[in-house]
């Protein structure tokens, strides 16, 4: 209300001083005492050109007033595969993130019927919660690689490495593979790069109950980790557990082309969801991924 106050003063004022302009004009061109045509002629232009002056400043001032235009967010749902059950819920959250913020708007998309050159044009980022082989057809899937190395962003959350396994182009794009969640309780998460914007708010290990993702095929050489479990904190000899020299990383970001990745394997559960720490997280993450976060 202060900014729309300010805002009508300020183009009152421009008005007030446009008119002014006119009167002055009129009355040097002899309009008050009479004239012939050609100084009726003069005075129209006069005020068309003095009015459109009050135009372009009323349209200019009422841009500037408004602010610059939010960012657009794609957040893709569909699942191939297992459905987690937090996927509905993550949706409320993801829009109330954008909007608190003011940094961007969200459209949730169910399937990837959106995923075609003219559309993704409207968006900044796209986002997957997703699961197998997505029906995406080779002229979409085409269309979102150029999309994302164009410069475009890629937010993936939790199982969005669980995700087109055939399709060798999208490792290259999210850097590794889900490979079995042997842990699903609470957890130390360690911070492996406390200077990096997406996590520097975070403490330099915390505490949070969700289901811990294995990552296979991971491309170490190329991905920042931000996140990796404590393997102190889980049990190392439990079934199904596979060592690897990189660990068990939980955020990373990368490159693909010219576009920016970032990852996280949280999210399963909605308590992961509800806590400031991951929104924080995921905000920072997303606003990376449009290039608002250096």
């Amino acid at each position: 209300m202060e900014m729309m106050g300010r805002f009508a003063r300020f183009t009152q004022s421009e008005l007030q001083r446009s008119f002014a302009l006119l009167r002055t004009t009129s009355e040097w061109l002899g309009v008050t005492t009479g004239g012939g045509i050609m100084r009726k002629r003069l005075v129209g232009l006069a005020v068309a050109a003095t009015l459109g002056a009050a135009m372009f400043s009323f349209r200019t001032t009422a841009s500037l007033a408004r602010g610059p235009a939010k960012r657009k967010l794609l957040y893709l749902t569909q699942s191939a595969g297992f459905r987690h059950d937090v996927i509905p819920f993550s949706t409320g959250i993801v829009k109330d993130i954008g909007e608190k913020s003011g940094e961007f708007e969200t459209t949730i998309a169910a399937d990837v019927s959106g995923f075609t050159a003219e559309n993704l044009k409207n968006y900044d980022a796209v986002m997957f919660y997703t699961t197998g082989e997505l029906p995406m057809s080779d002229e979409q899937k085409g269309a979102f690689t150029h999309y994302i190395q164009s410069g475009h962003g890629f937010v993936g959350v939790h199982s969005a490495t669980d995700t087109f396994y055939m399709w060798e182009p999208y490792l290259k794009l999210i850097g590794g593979y889900f490979n079995d969640h042997p842990w699903h309780q609470v957890v130390t998460v360690d911070v492996v790069d406390p200077s990096d914007p997406i996590v520097s708010g975070l403490p330099s290990s915390f505490q949070i109950n969700d289901e811990i993702y294995q990552i296979s095929d991971f491309q170490a050489d190329t991905s920042h980790v931000l996140l990796k479990l404590d393997p102190g904190s889980v049990d190392l000899k439990k079934g199904g557990v596979r060592p690897r020299f990189y660990g068990w990383p939980l955020a990373w970001t990368r490159t693909d082309g010219d576009g920016r990745v970032f990852y996280t394997g949280l999210g399963h559960e909605q308590s992961t969801w509800e806590d400031p720490r991951f929104q924080k997280l995921l905000l920072n993450g997303i606003k990376w991924a449009m290039g608002d976060l250096k």
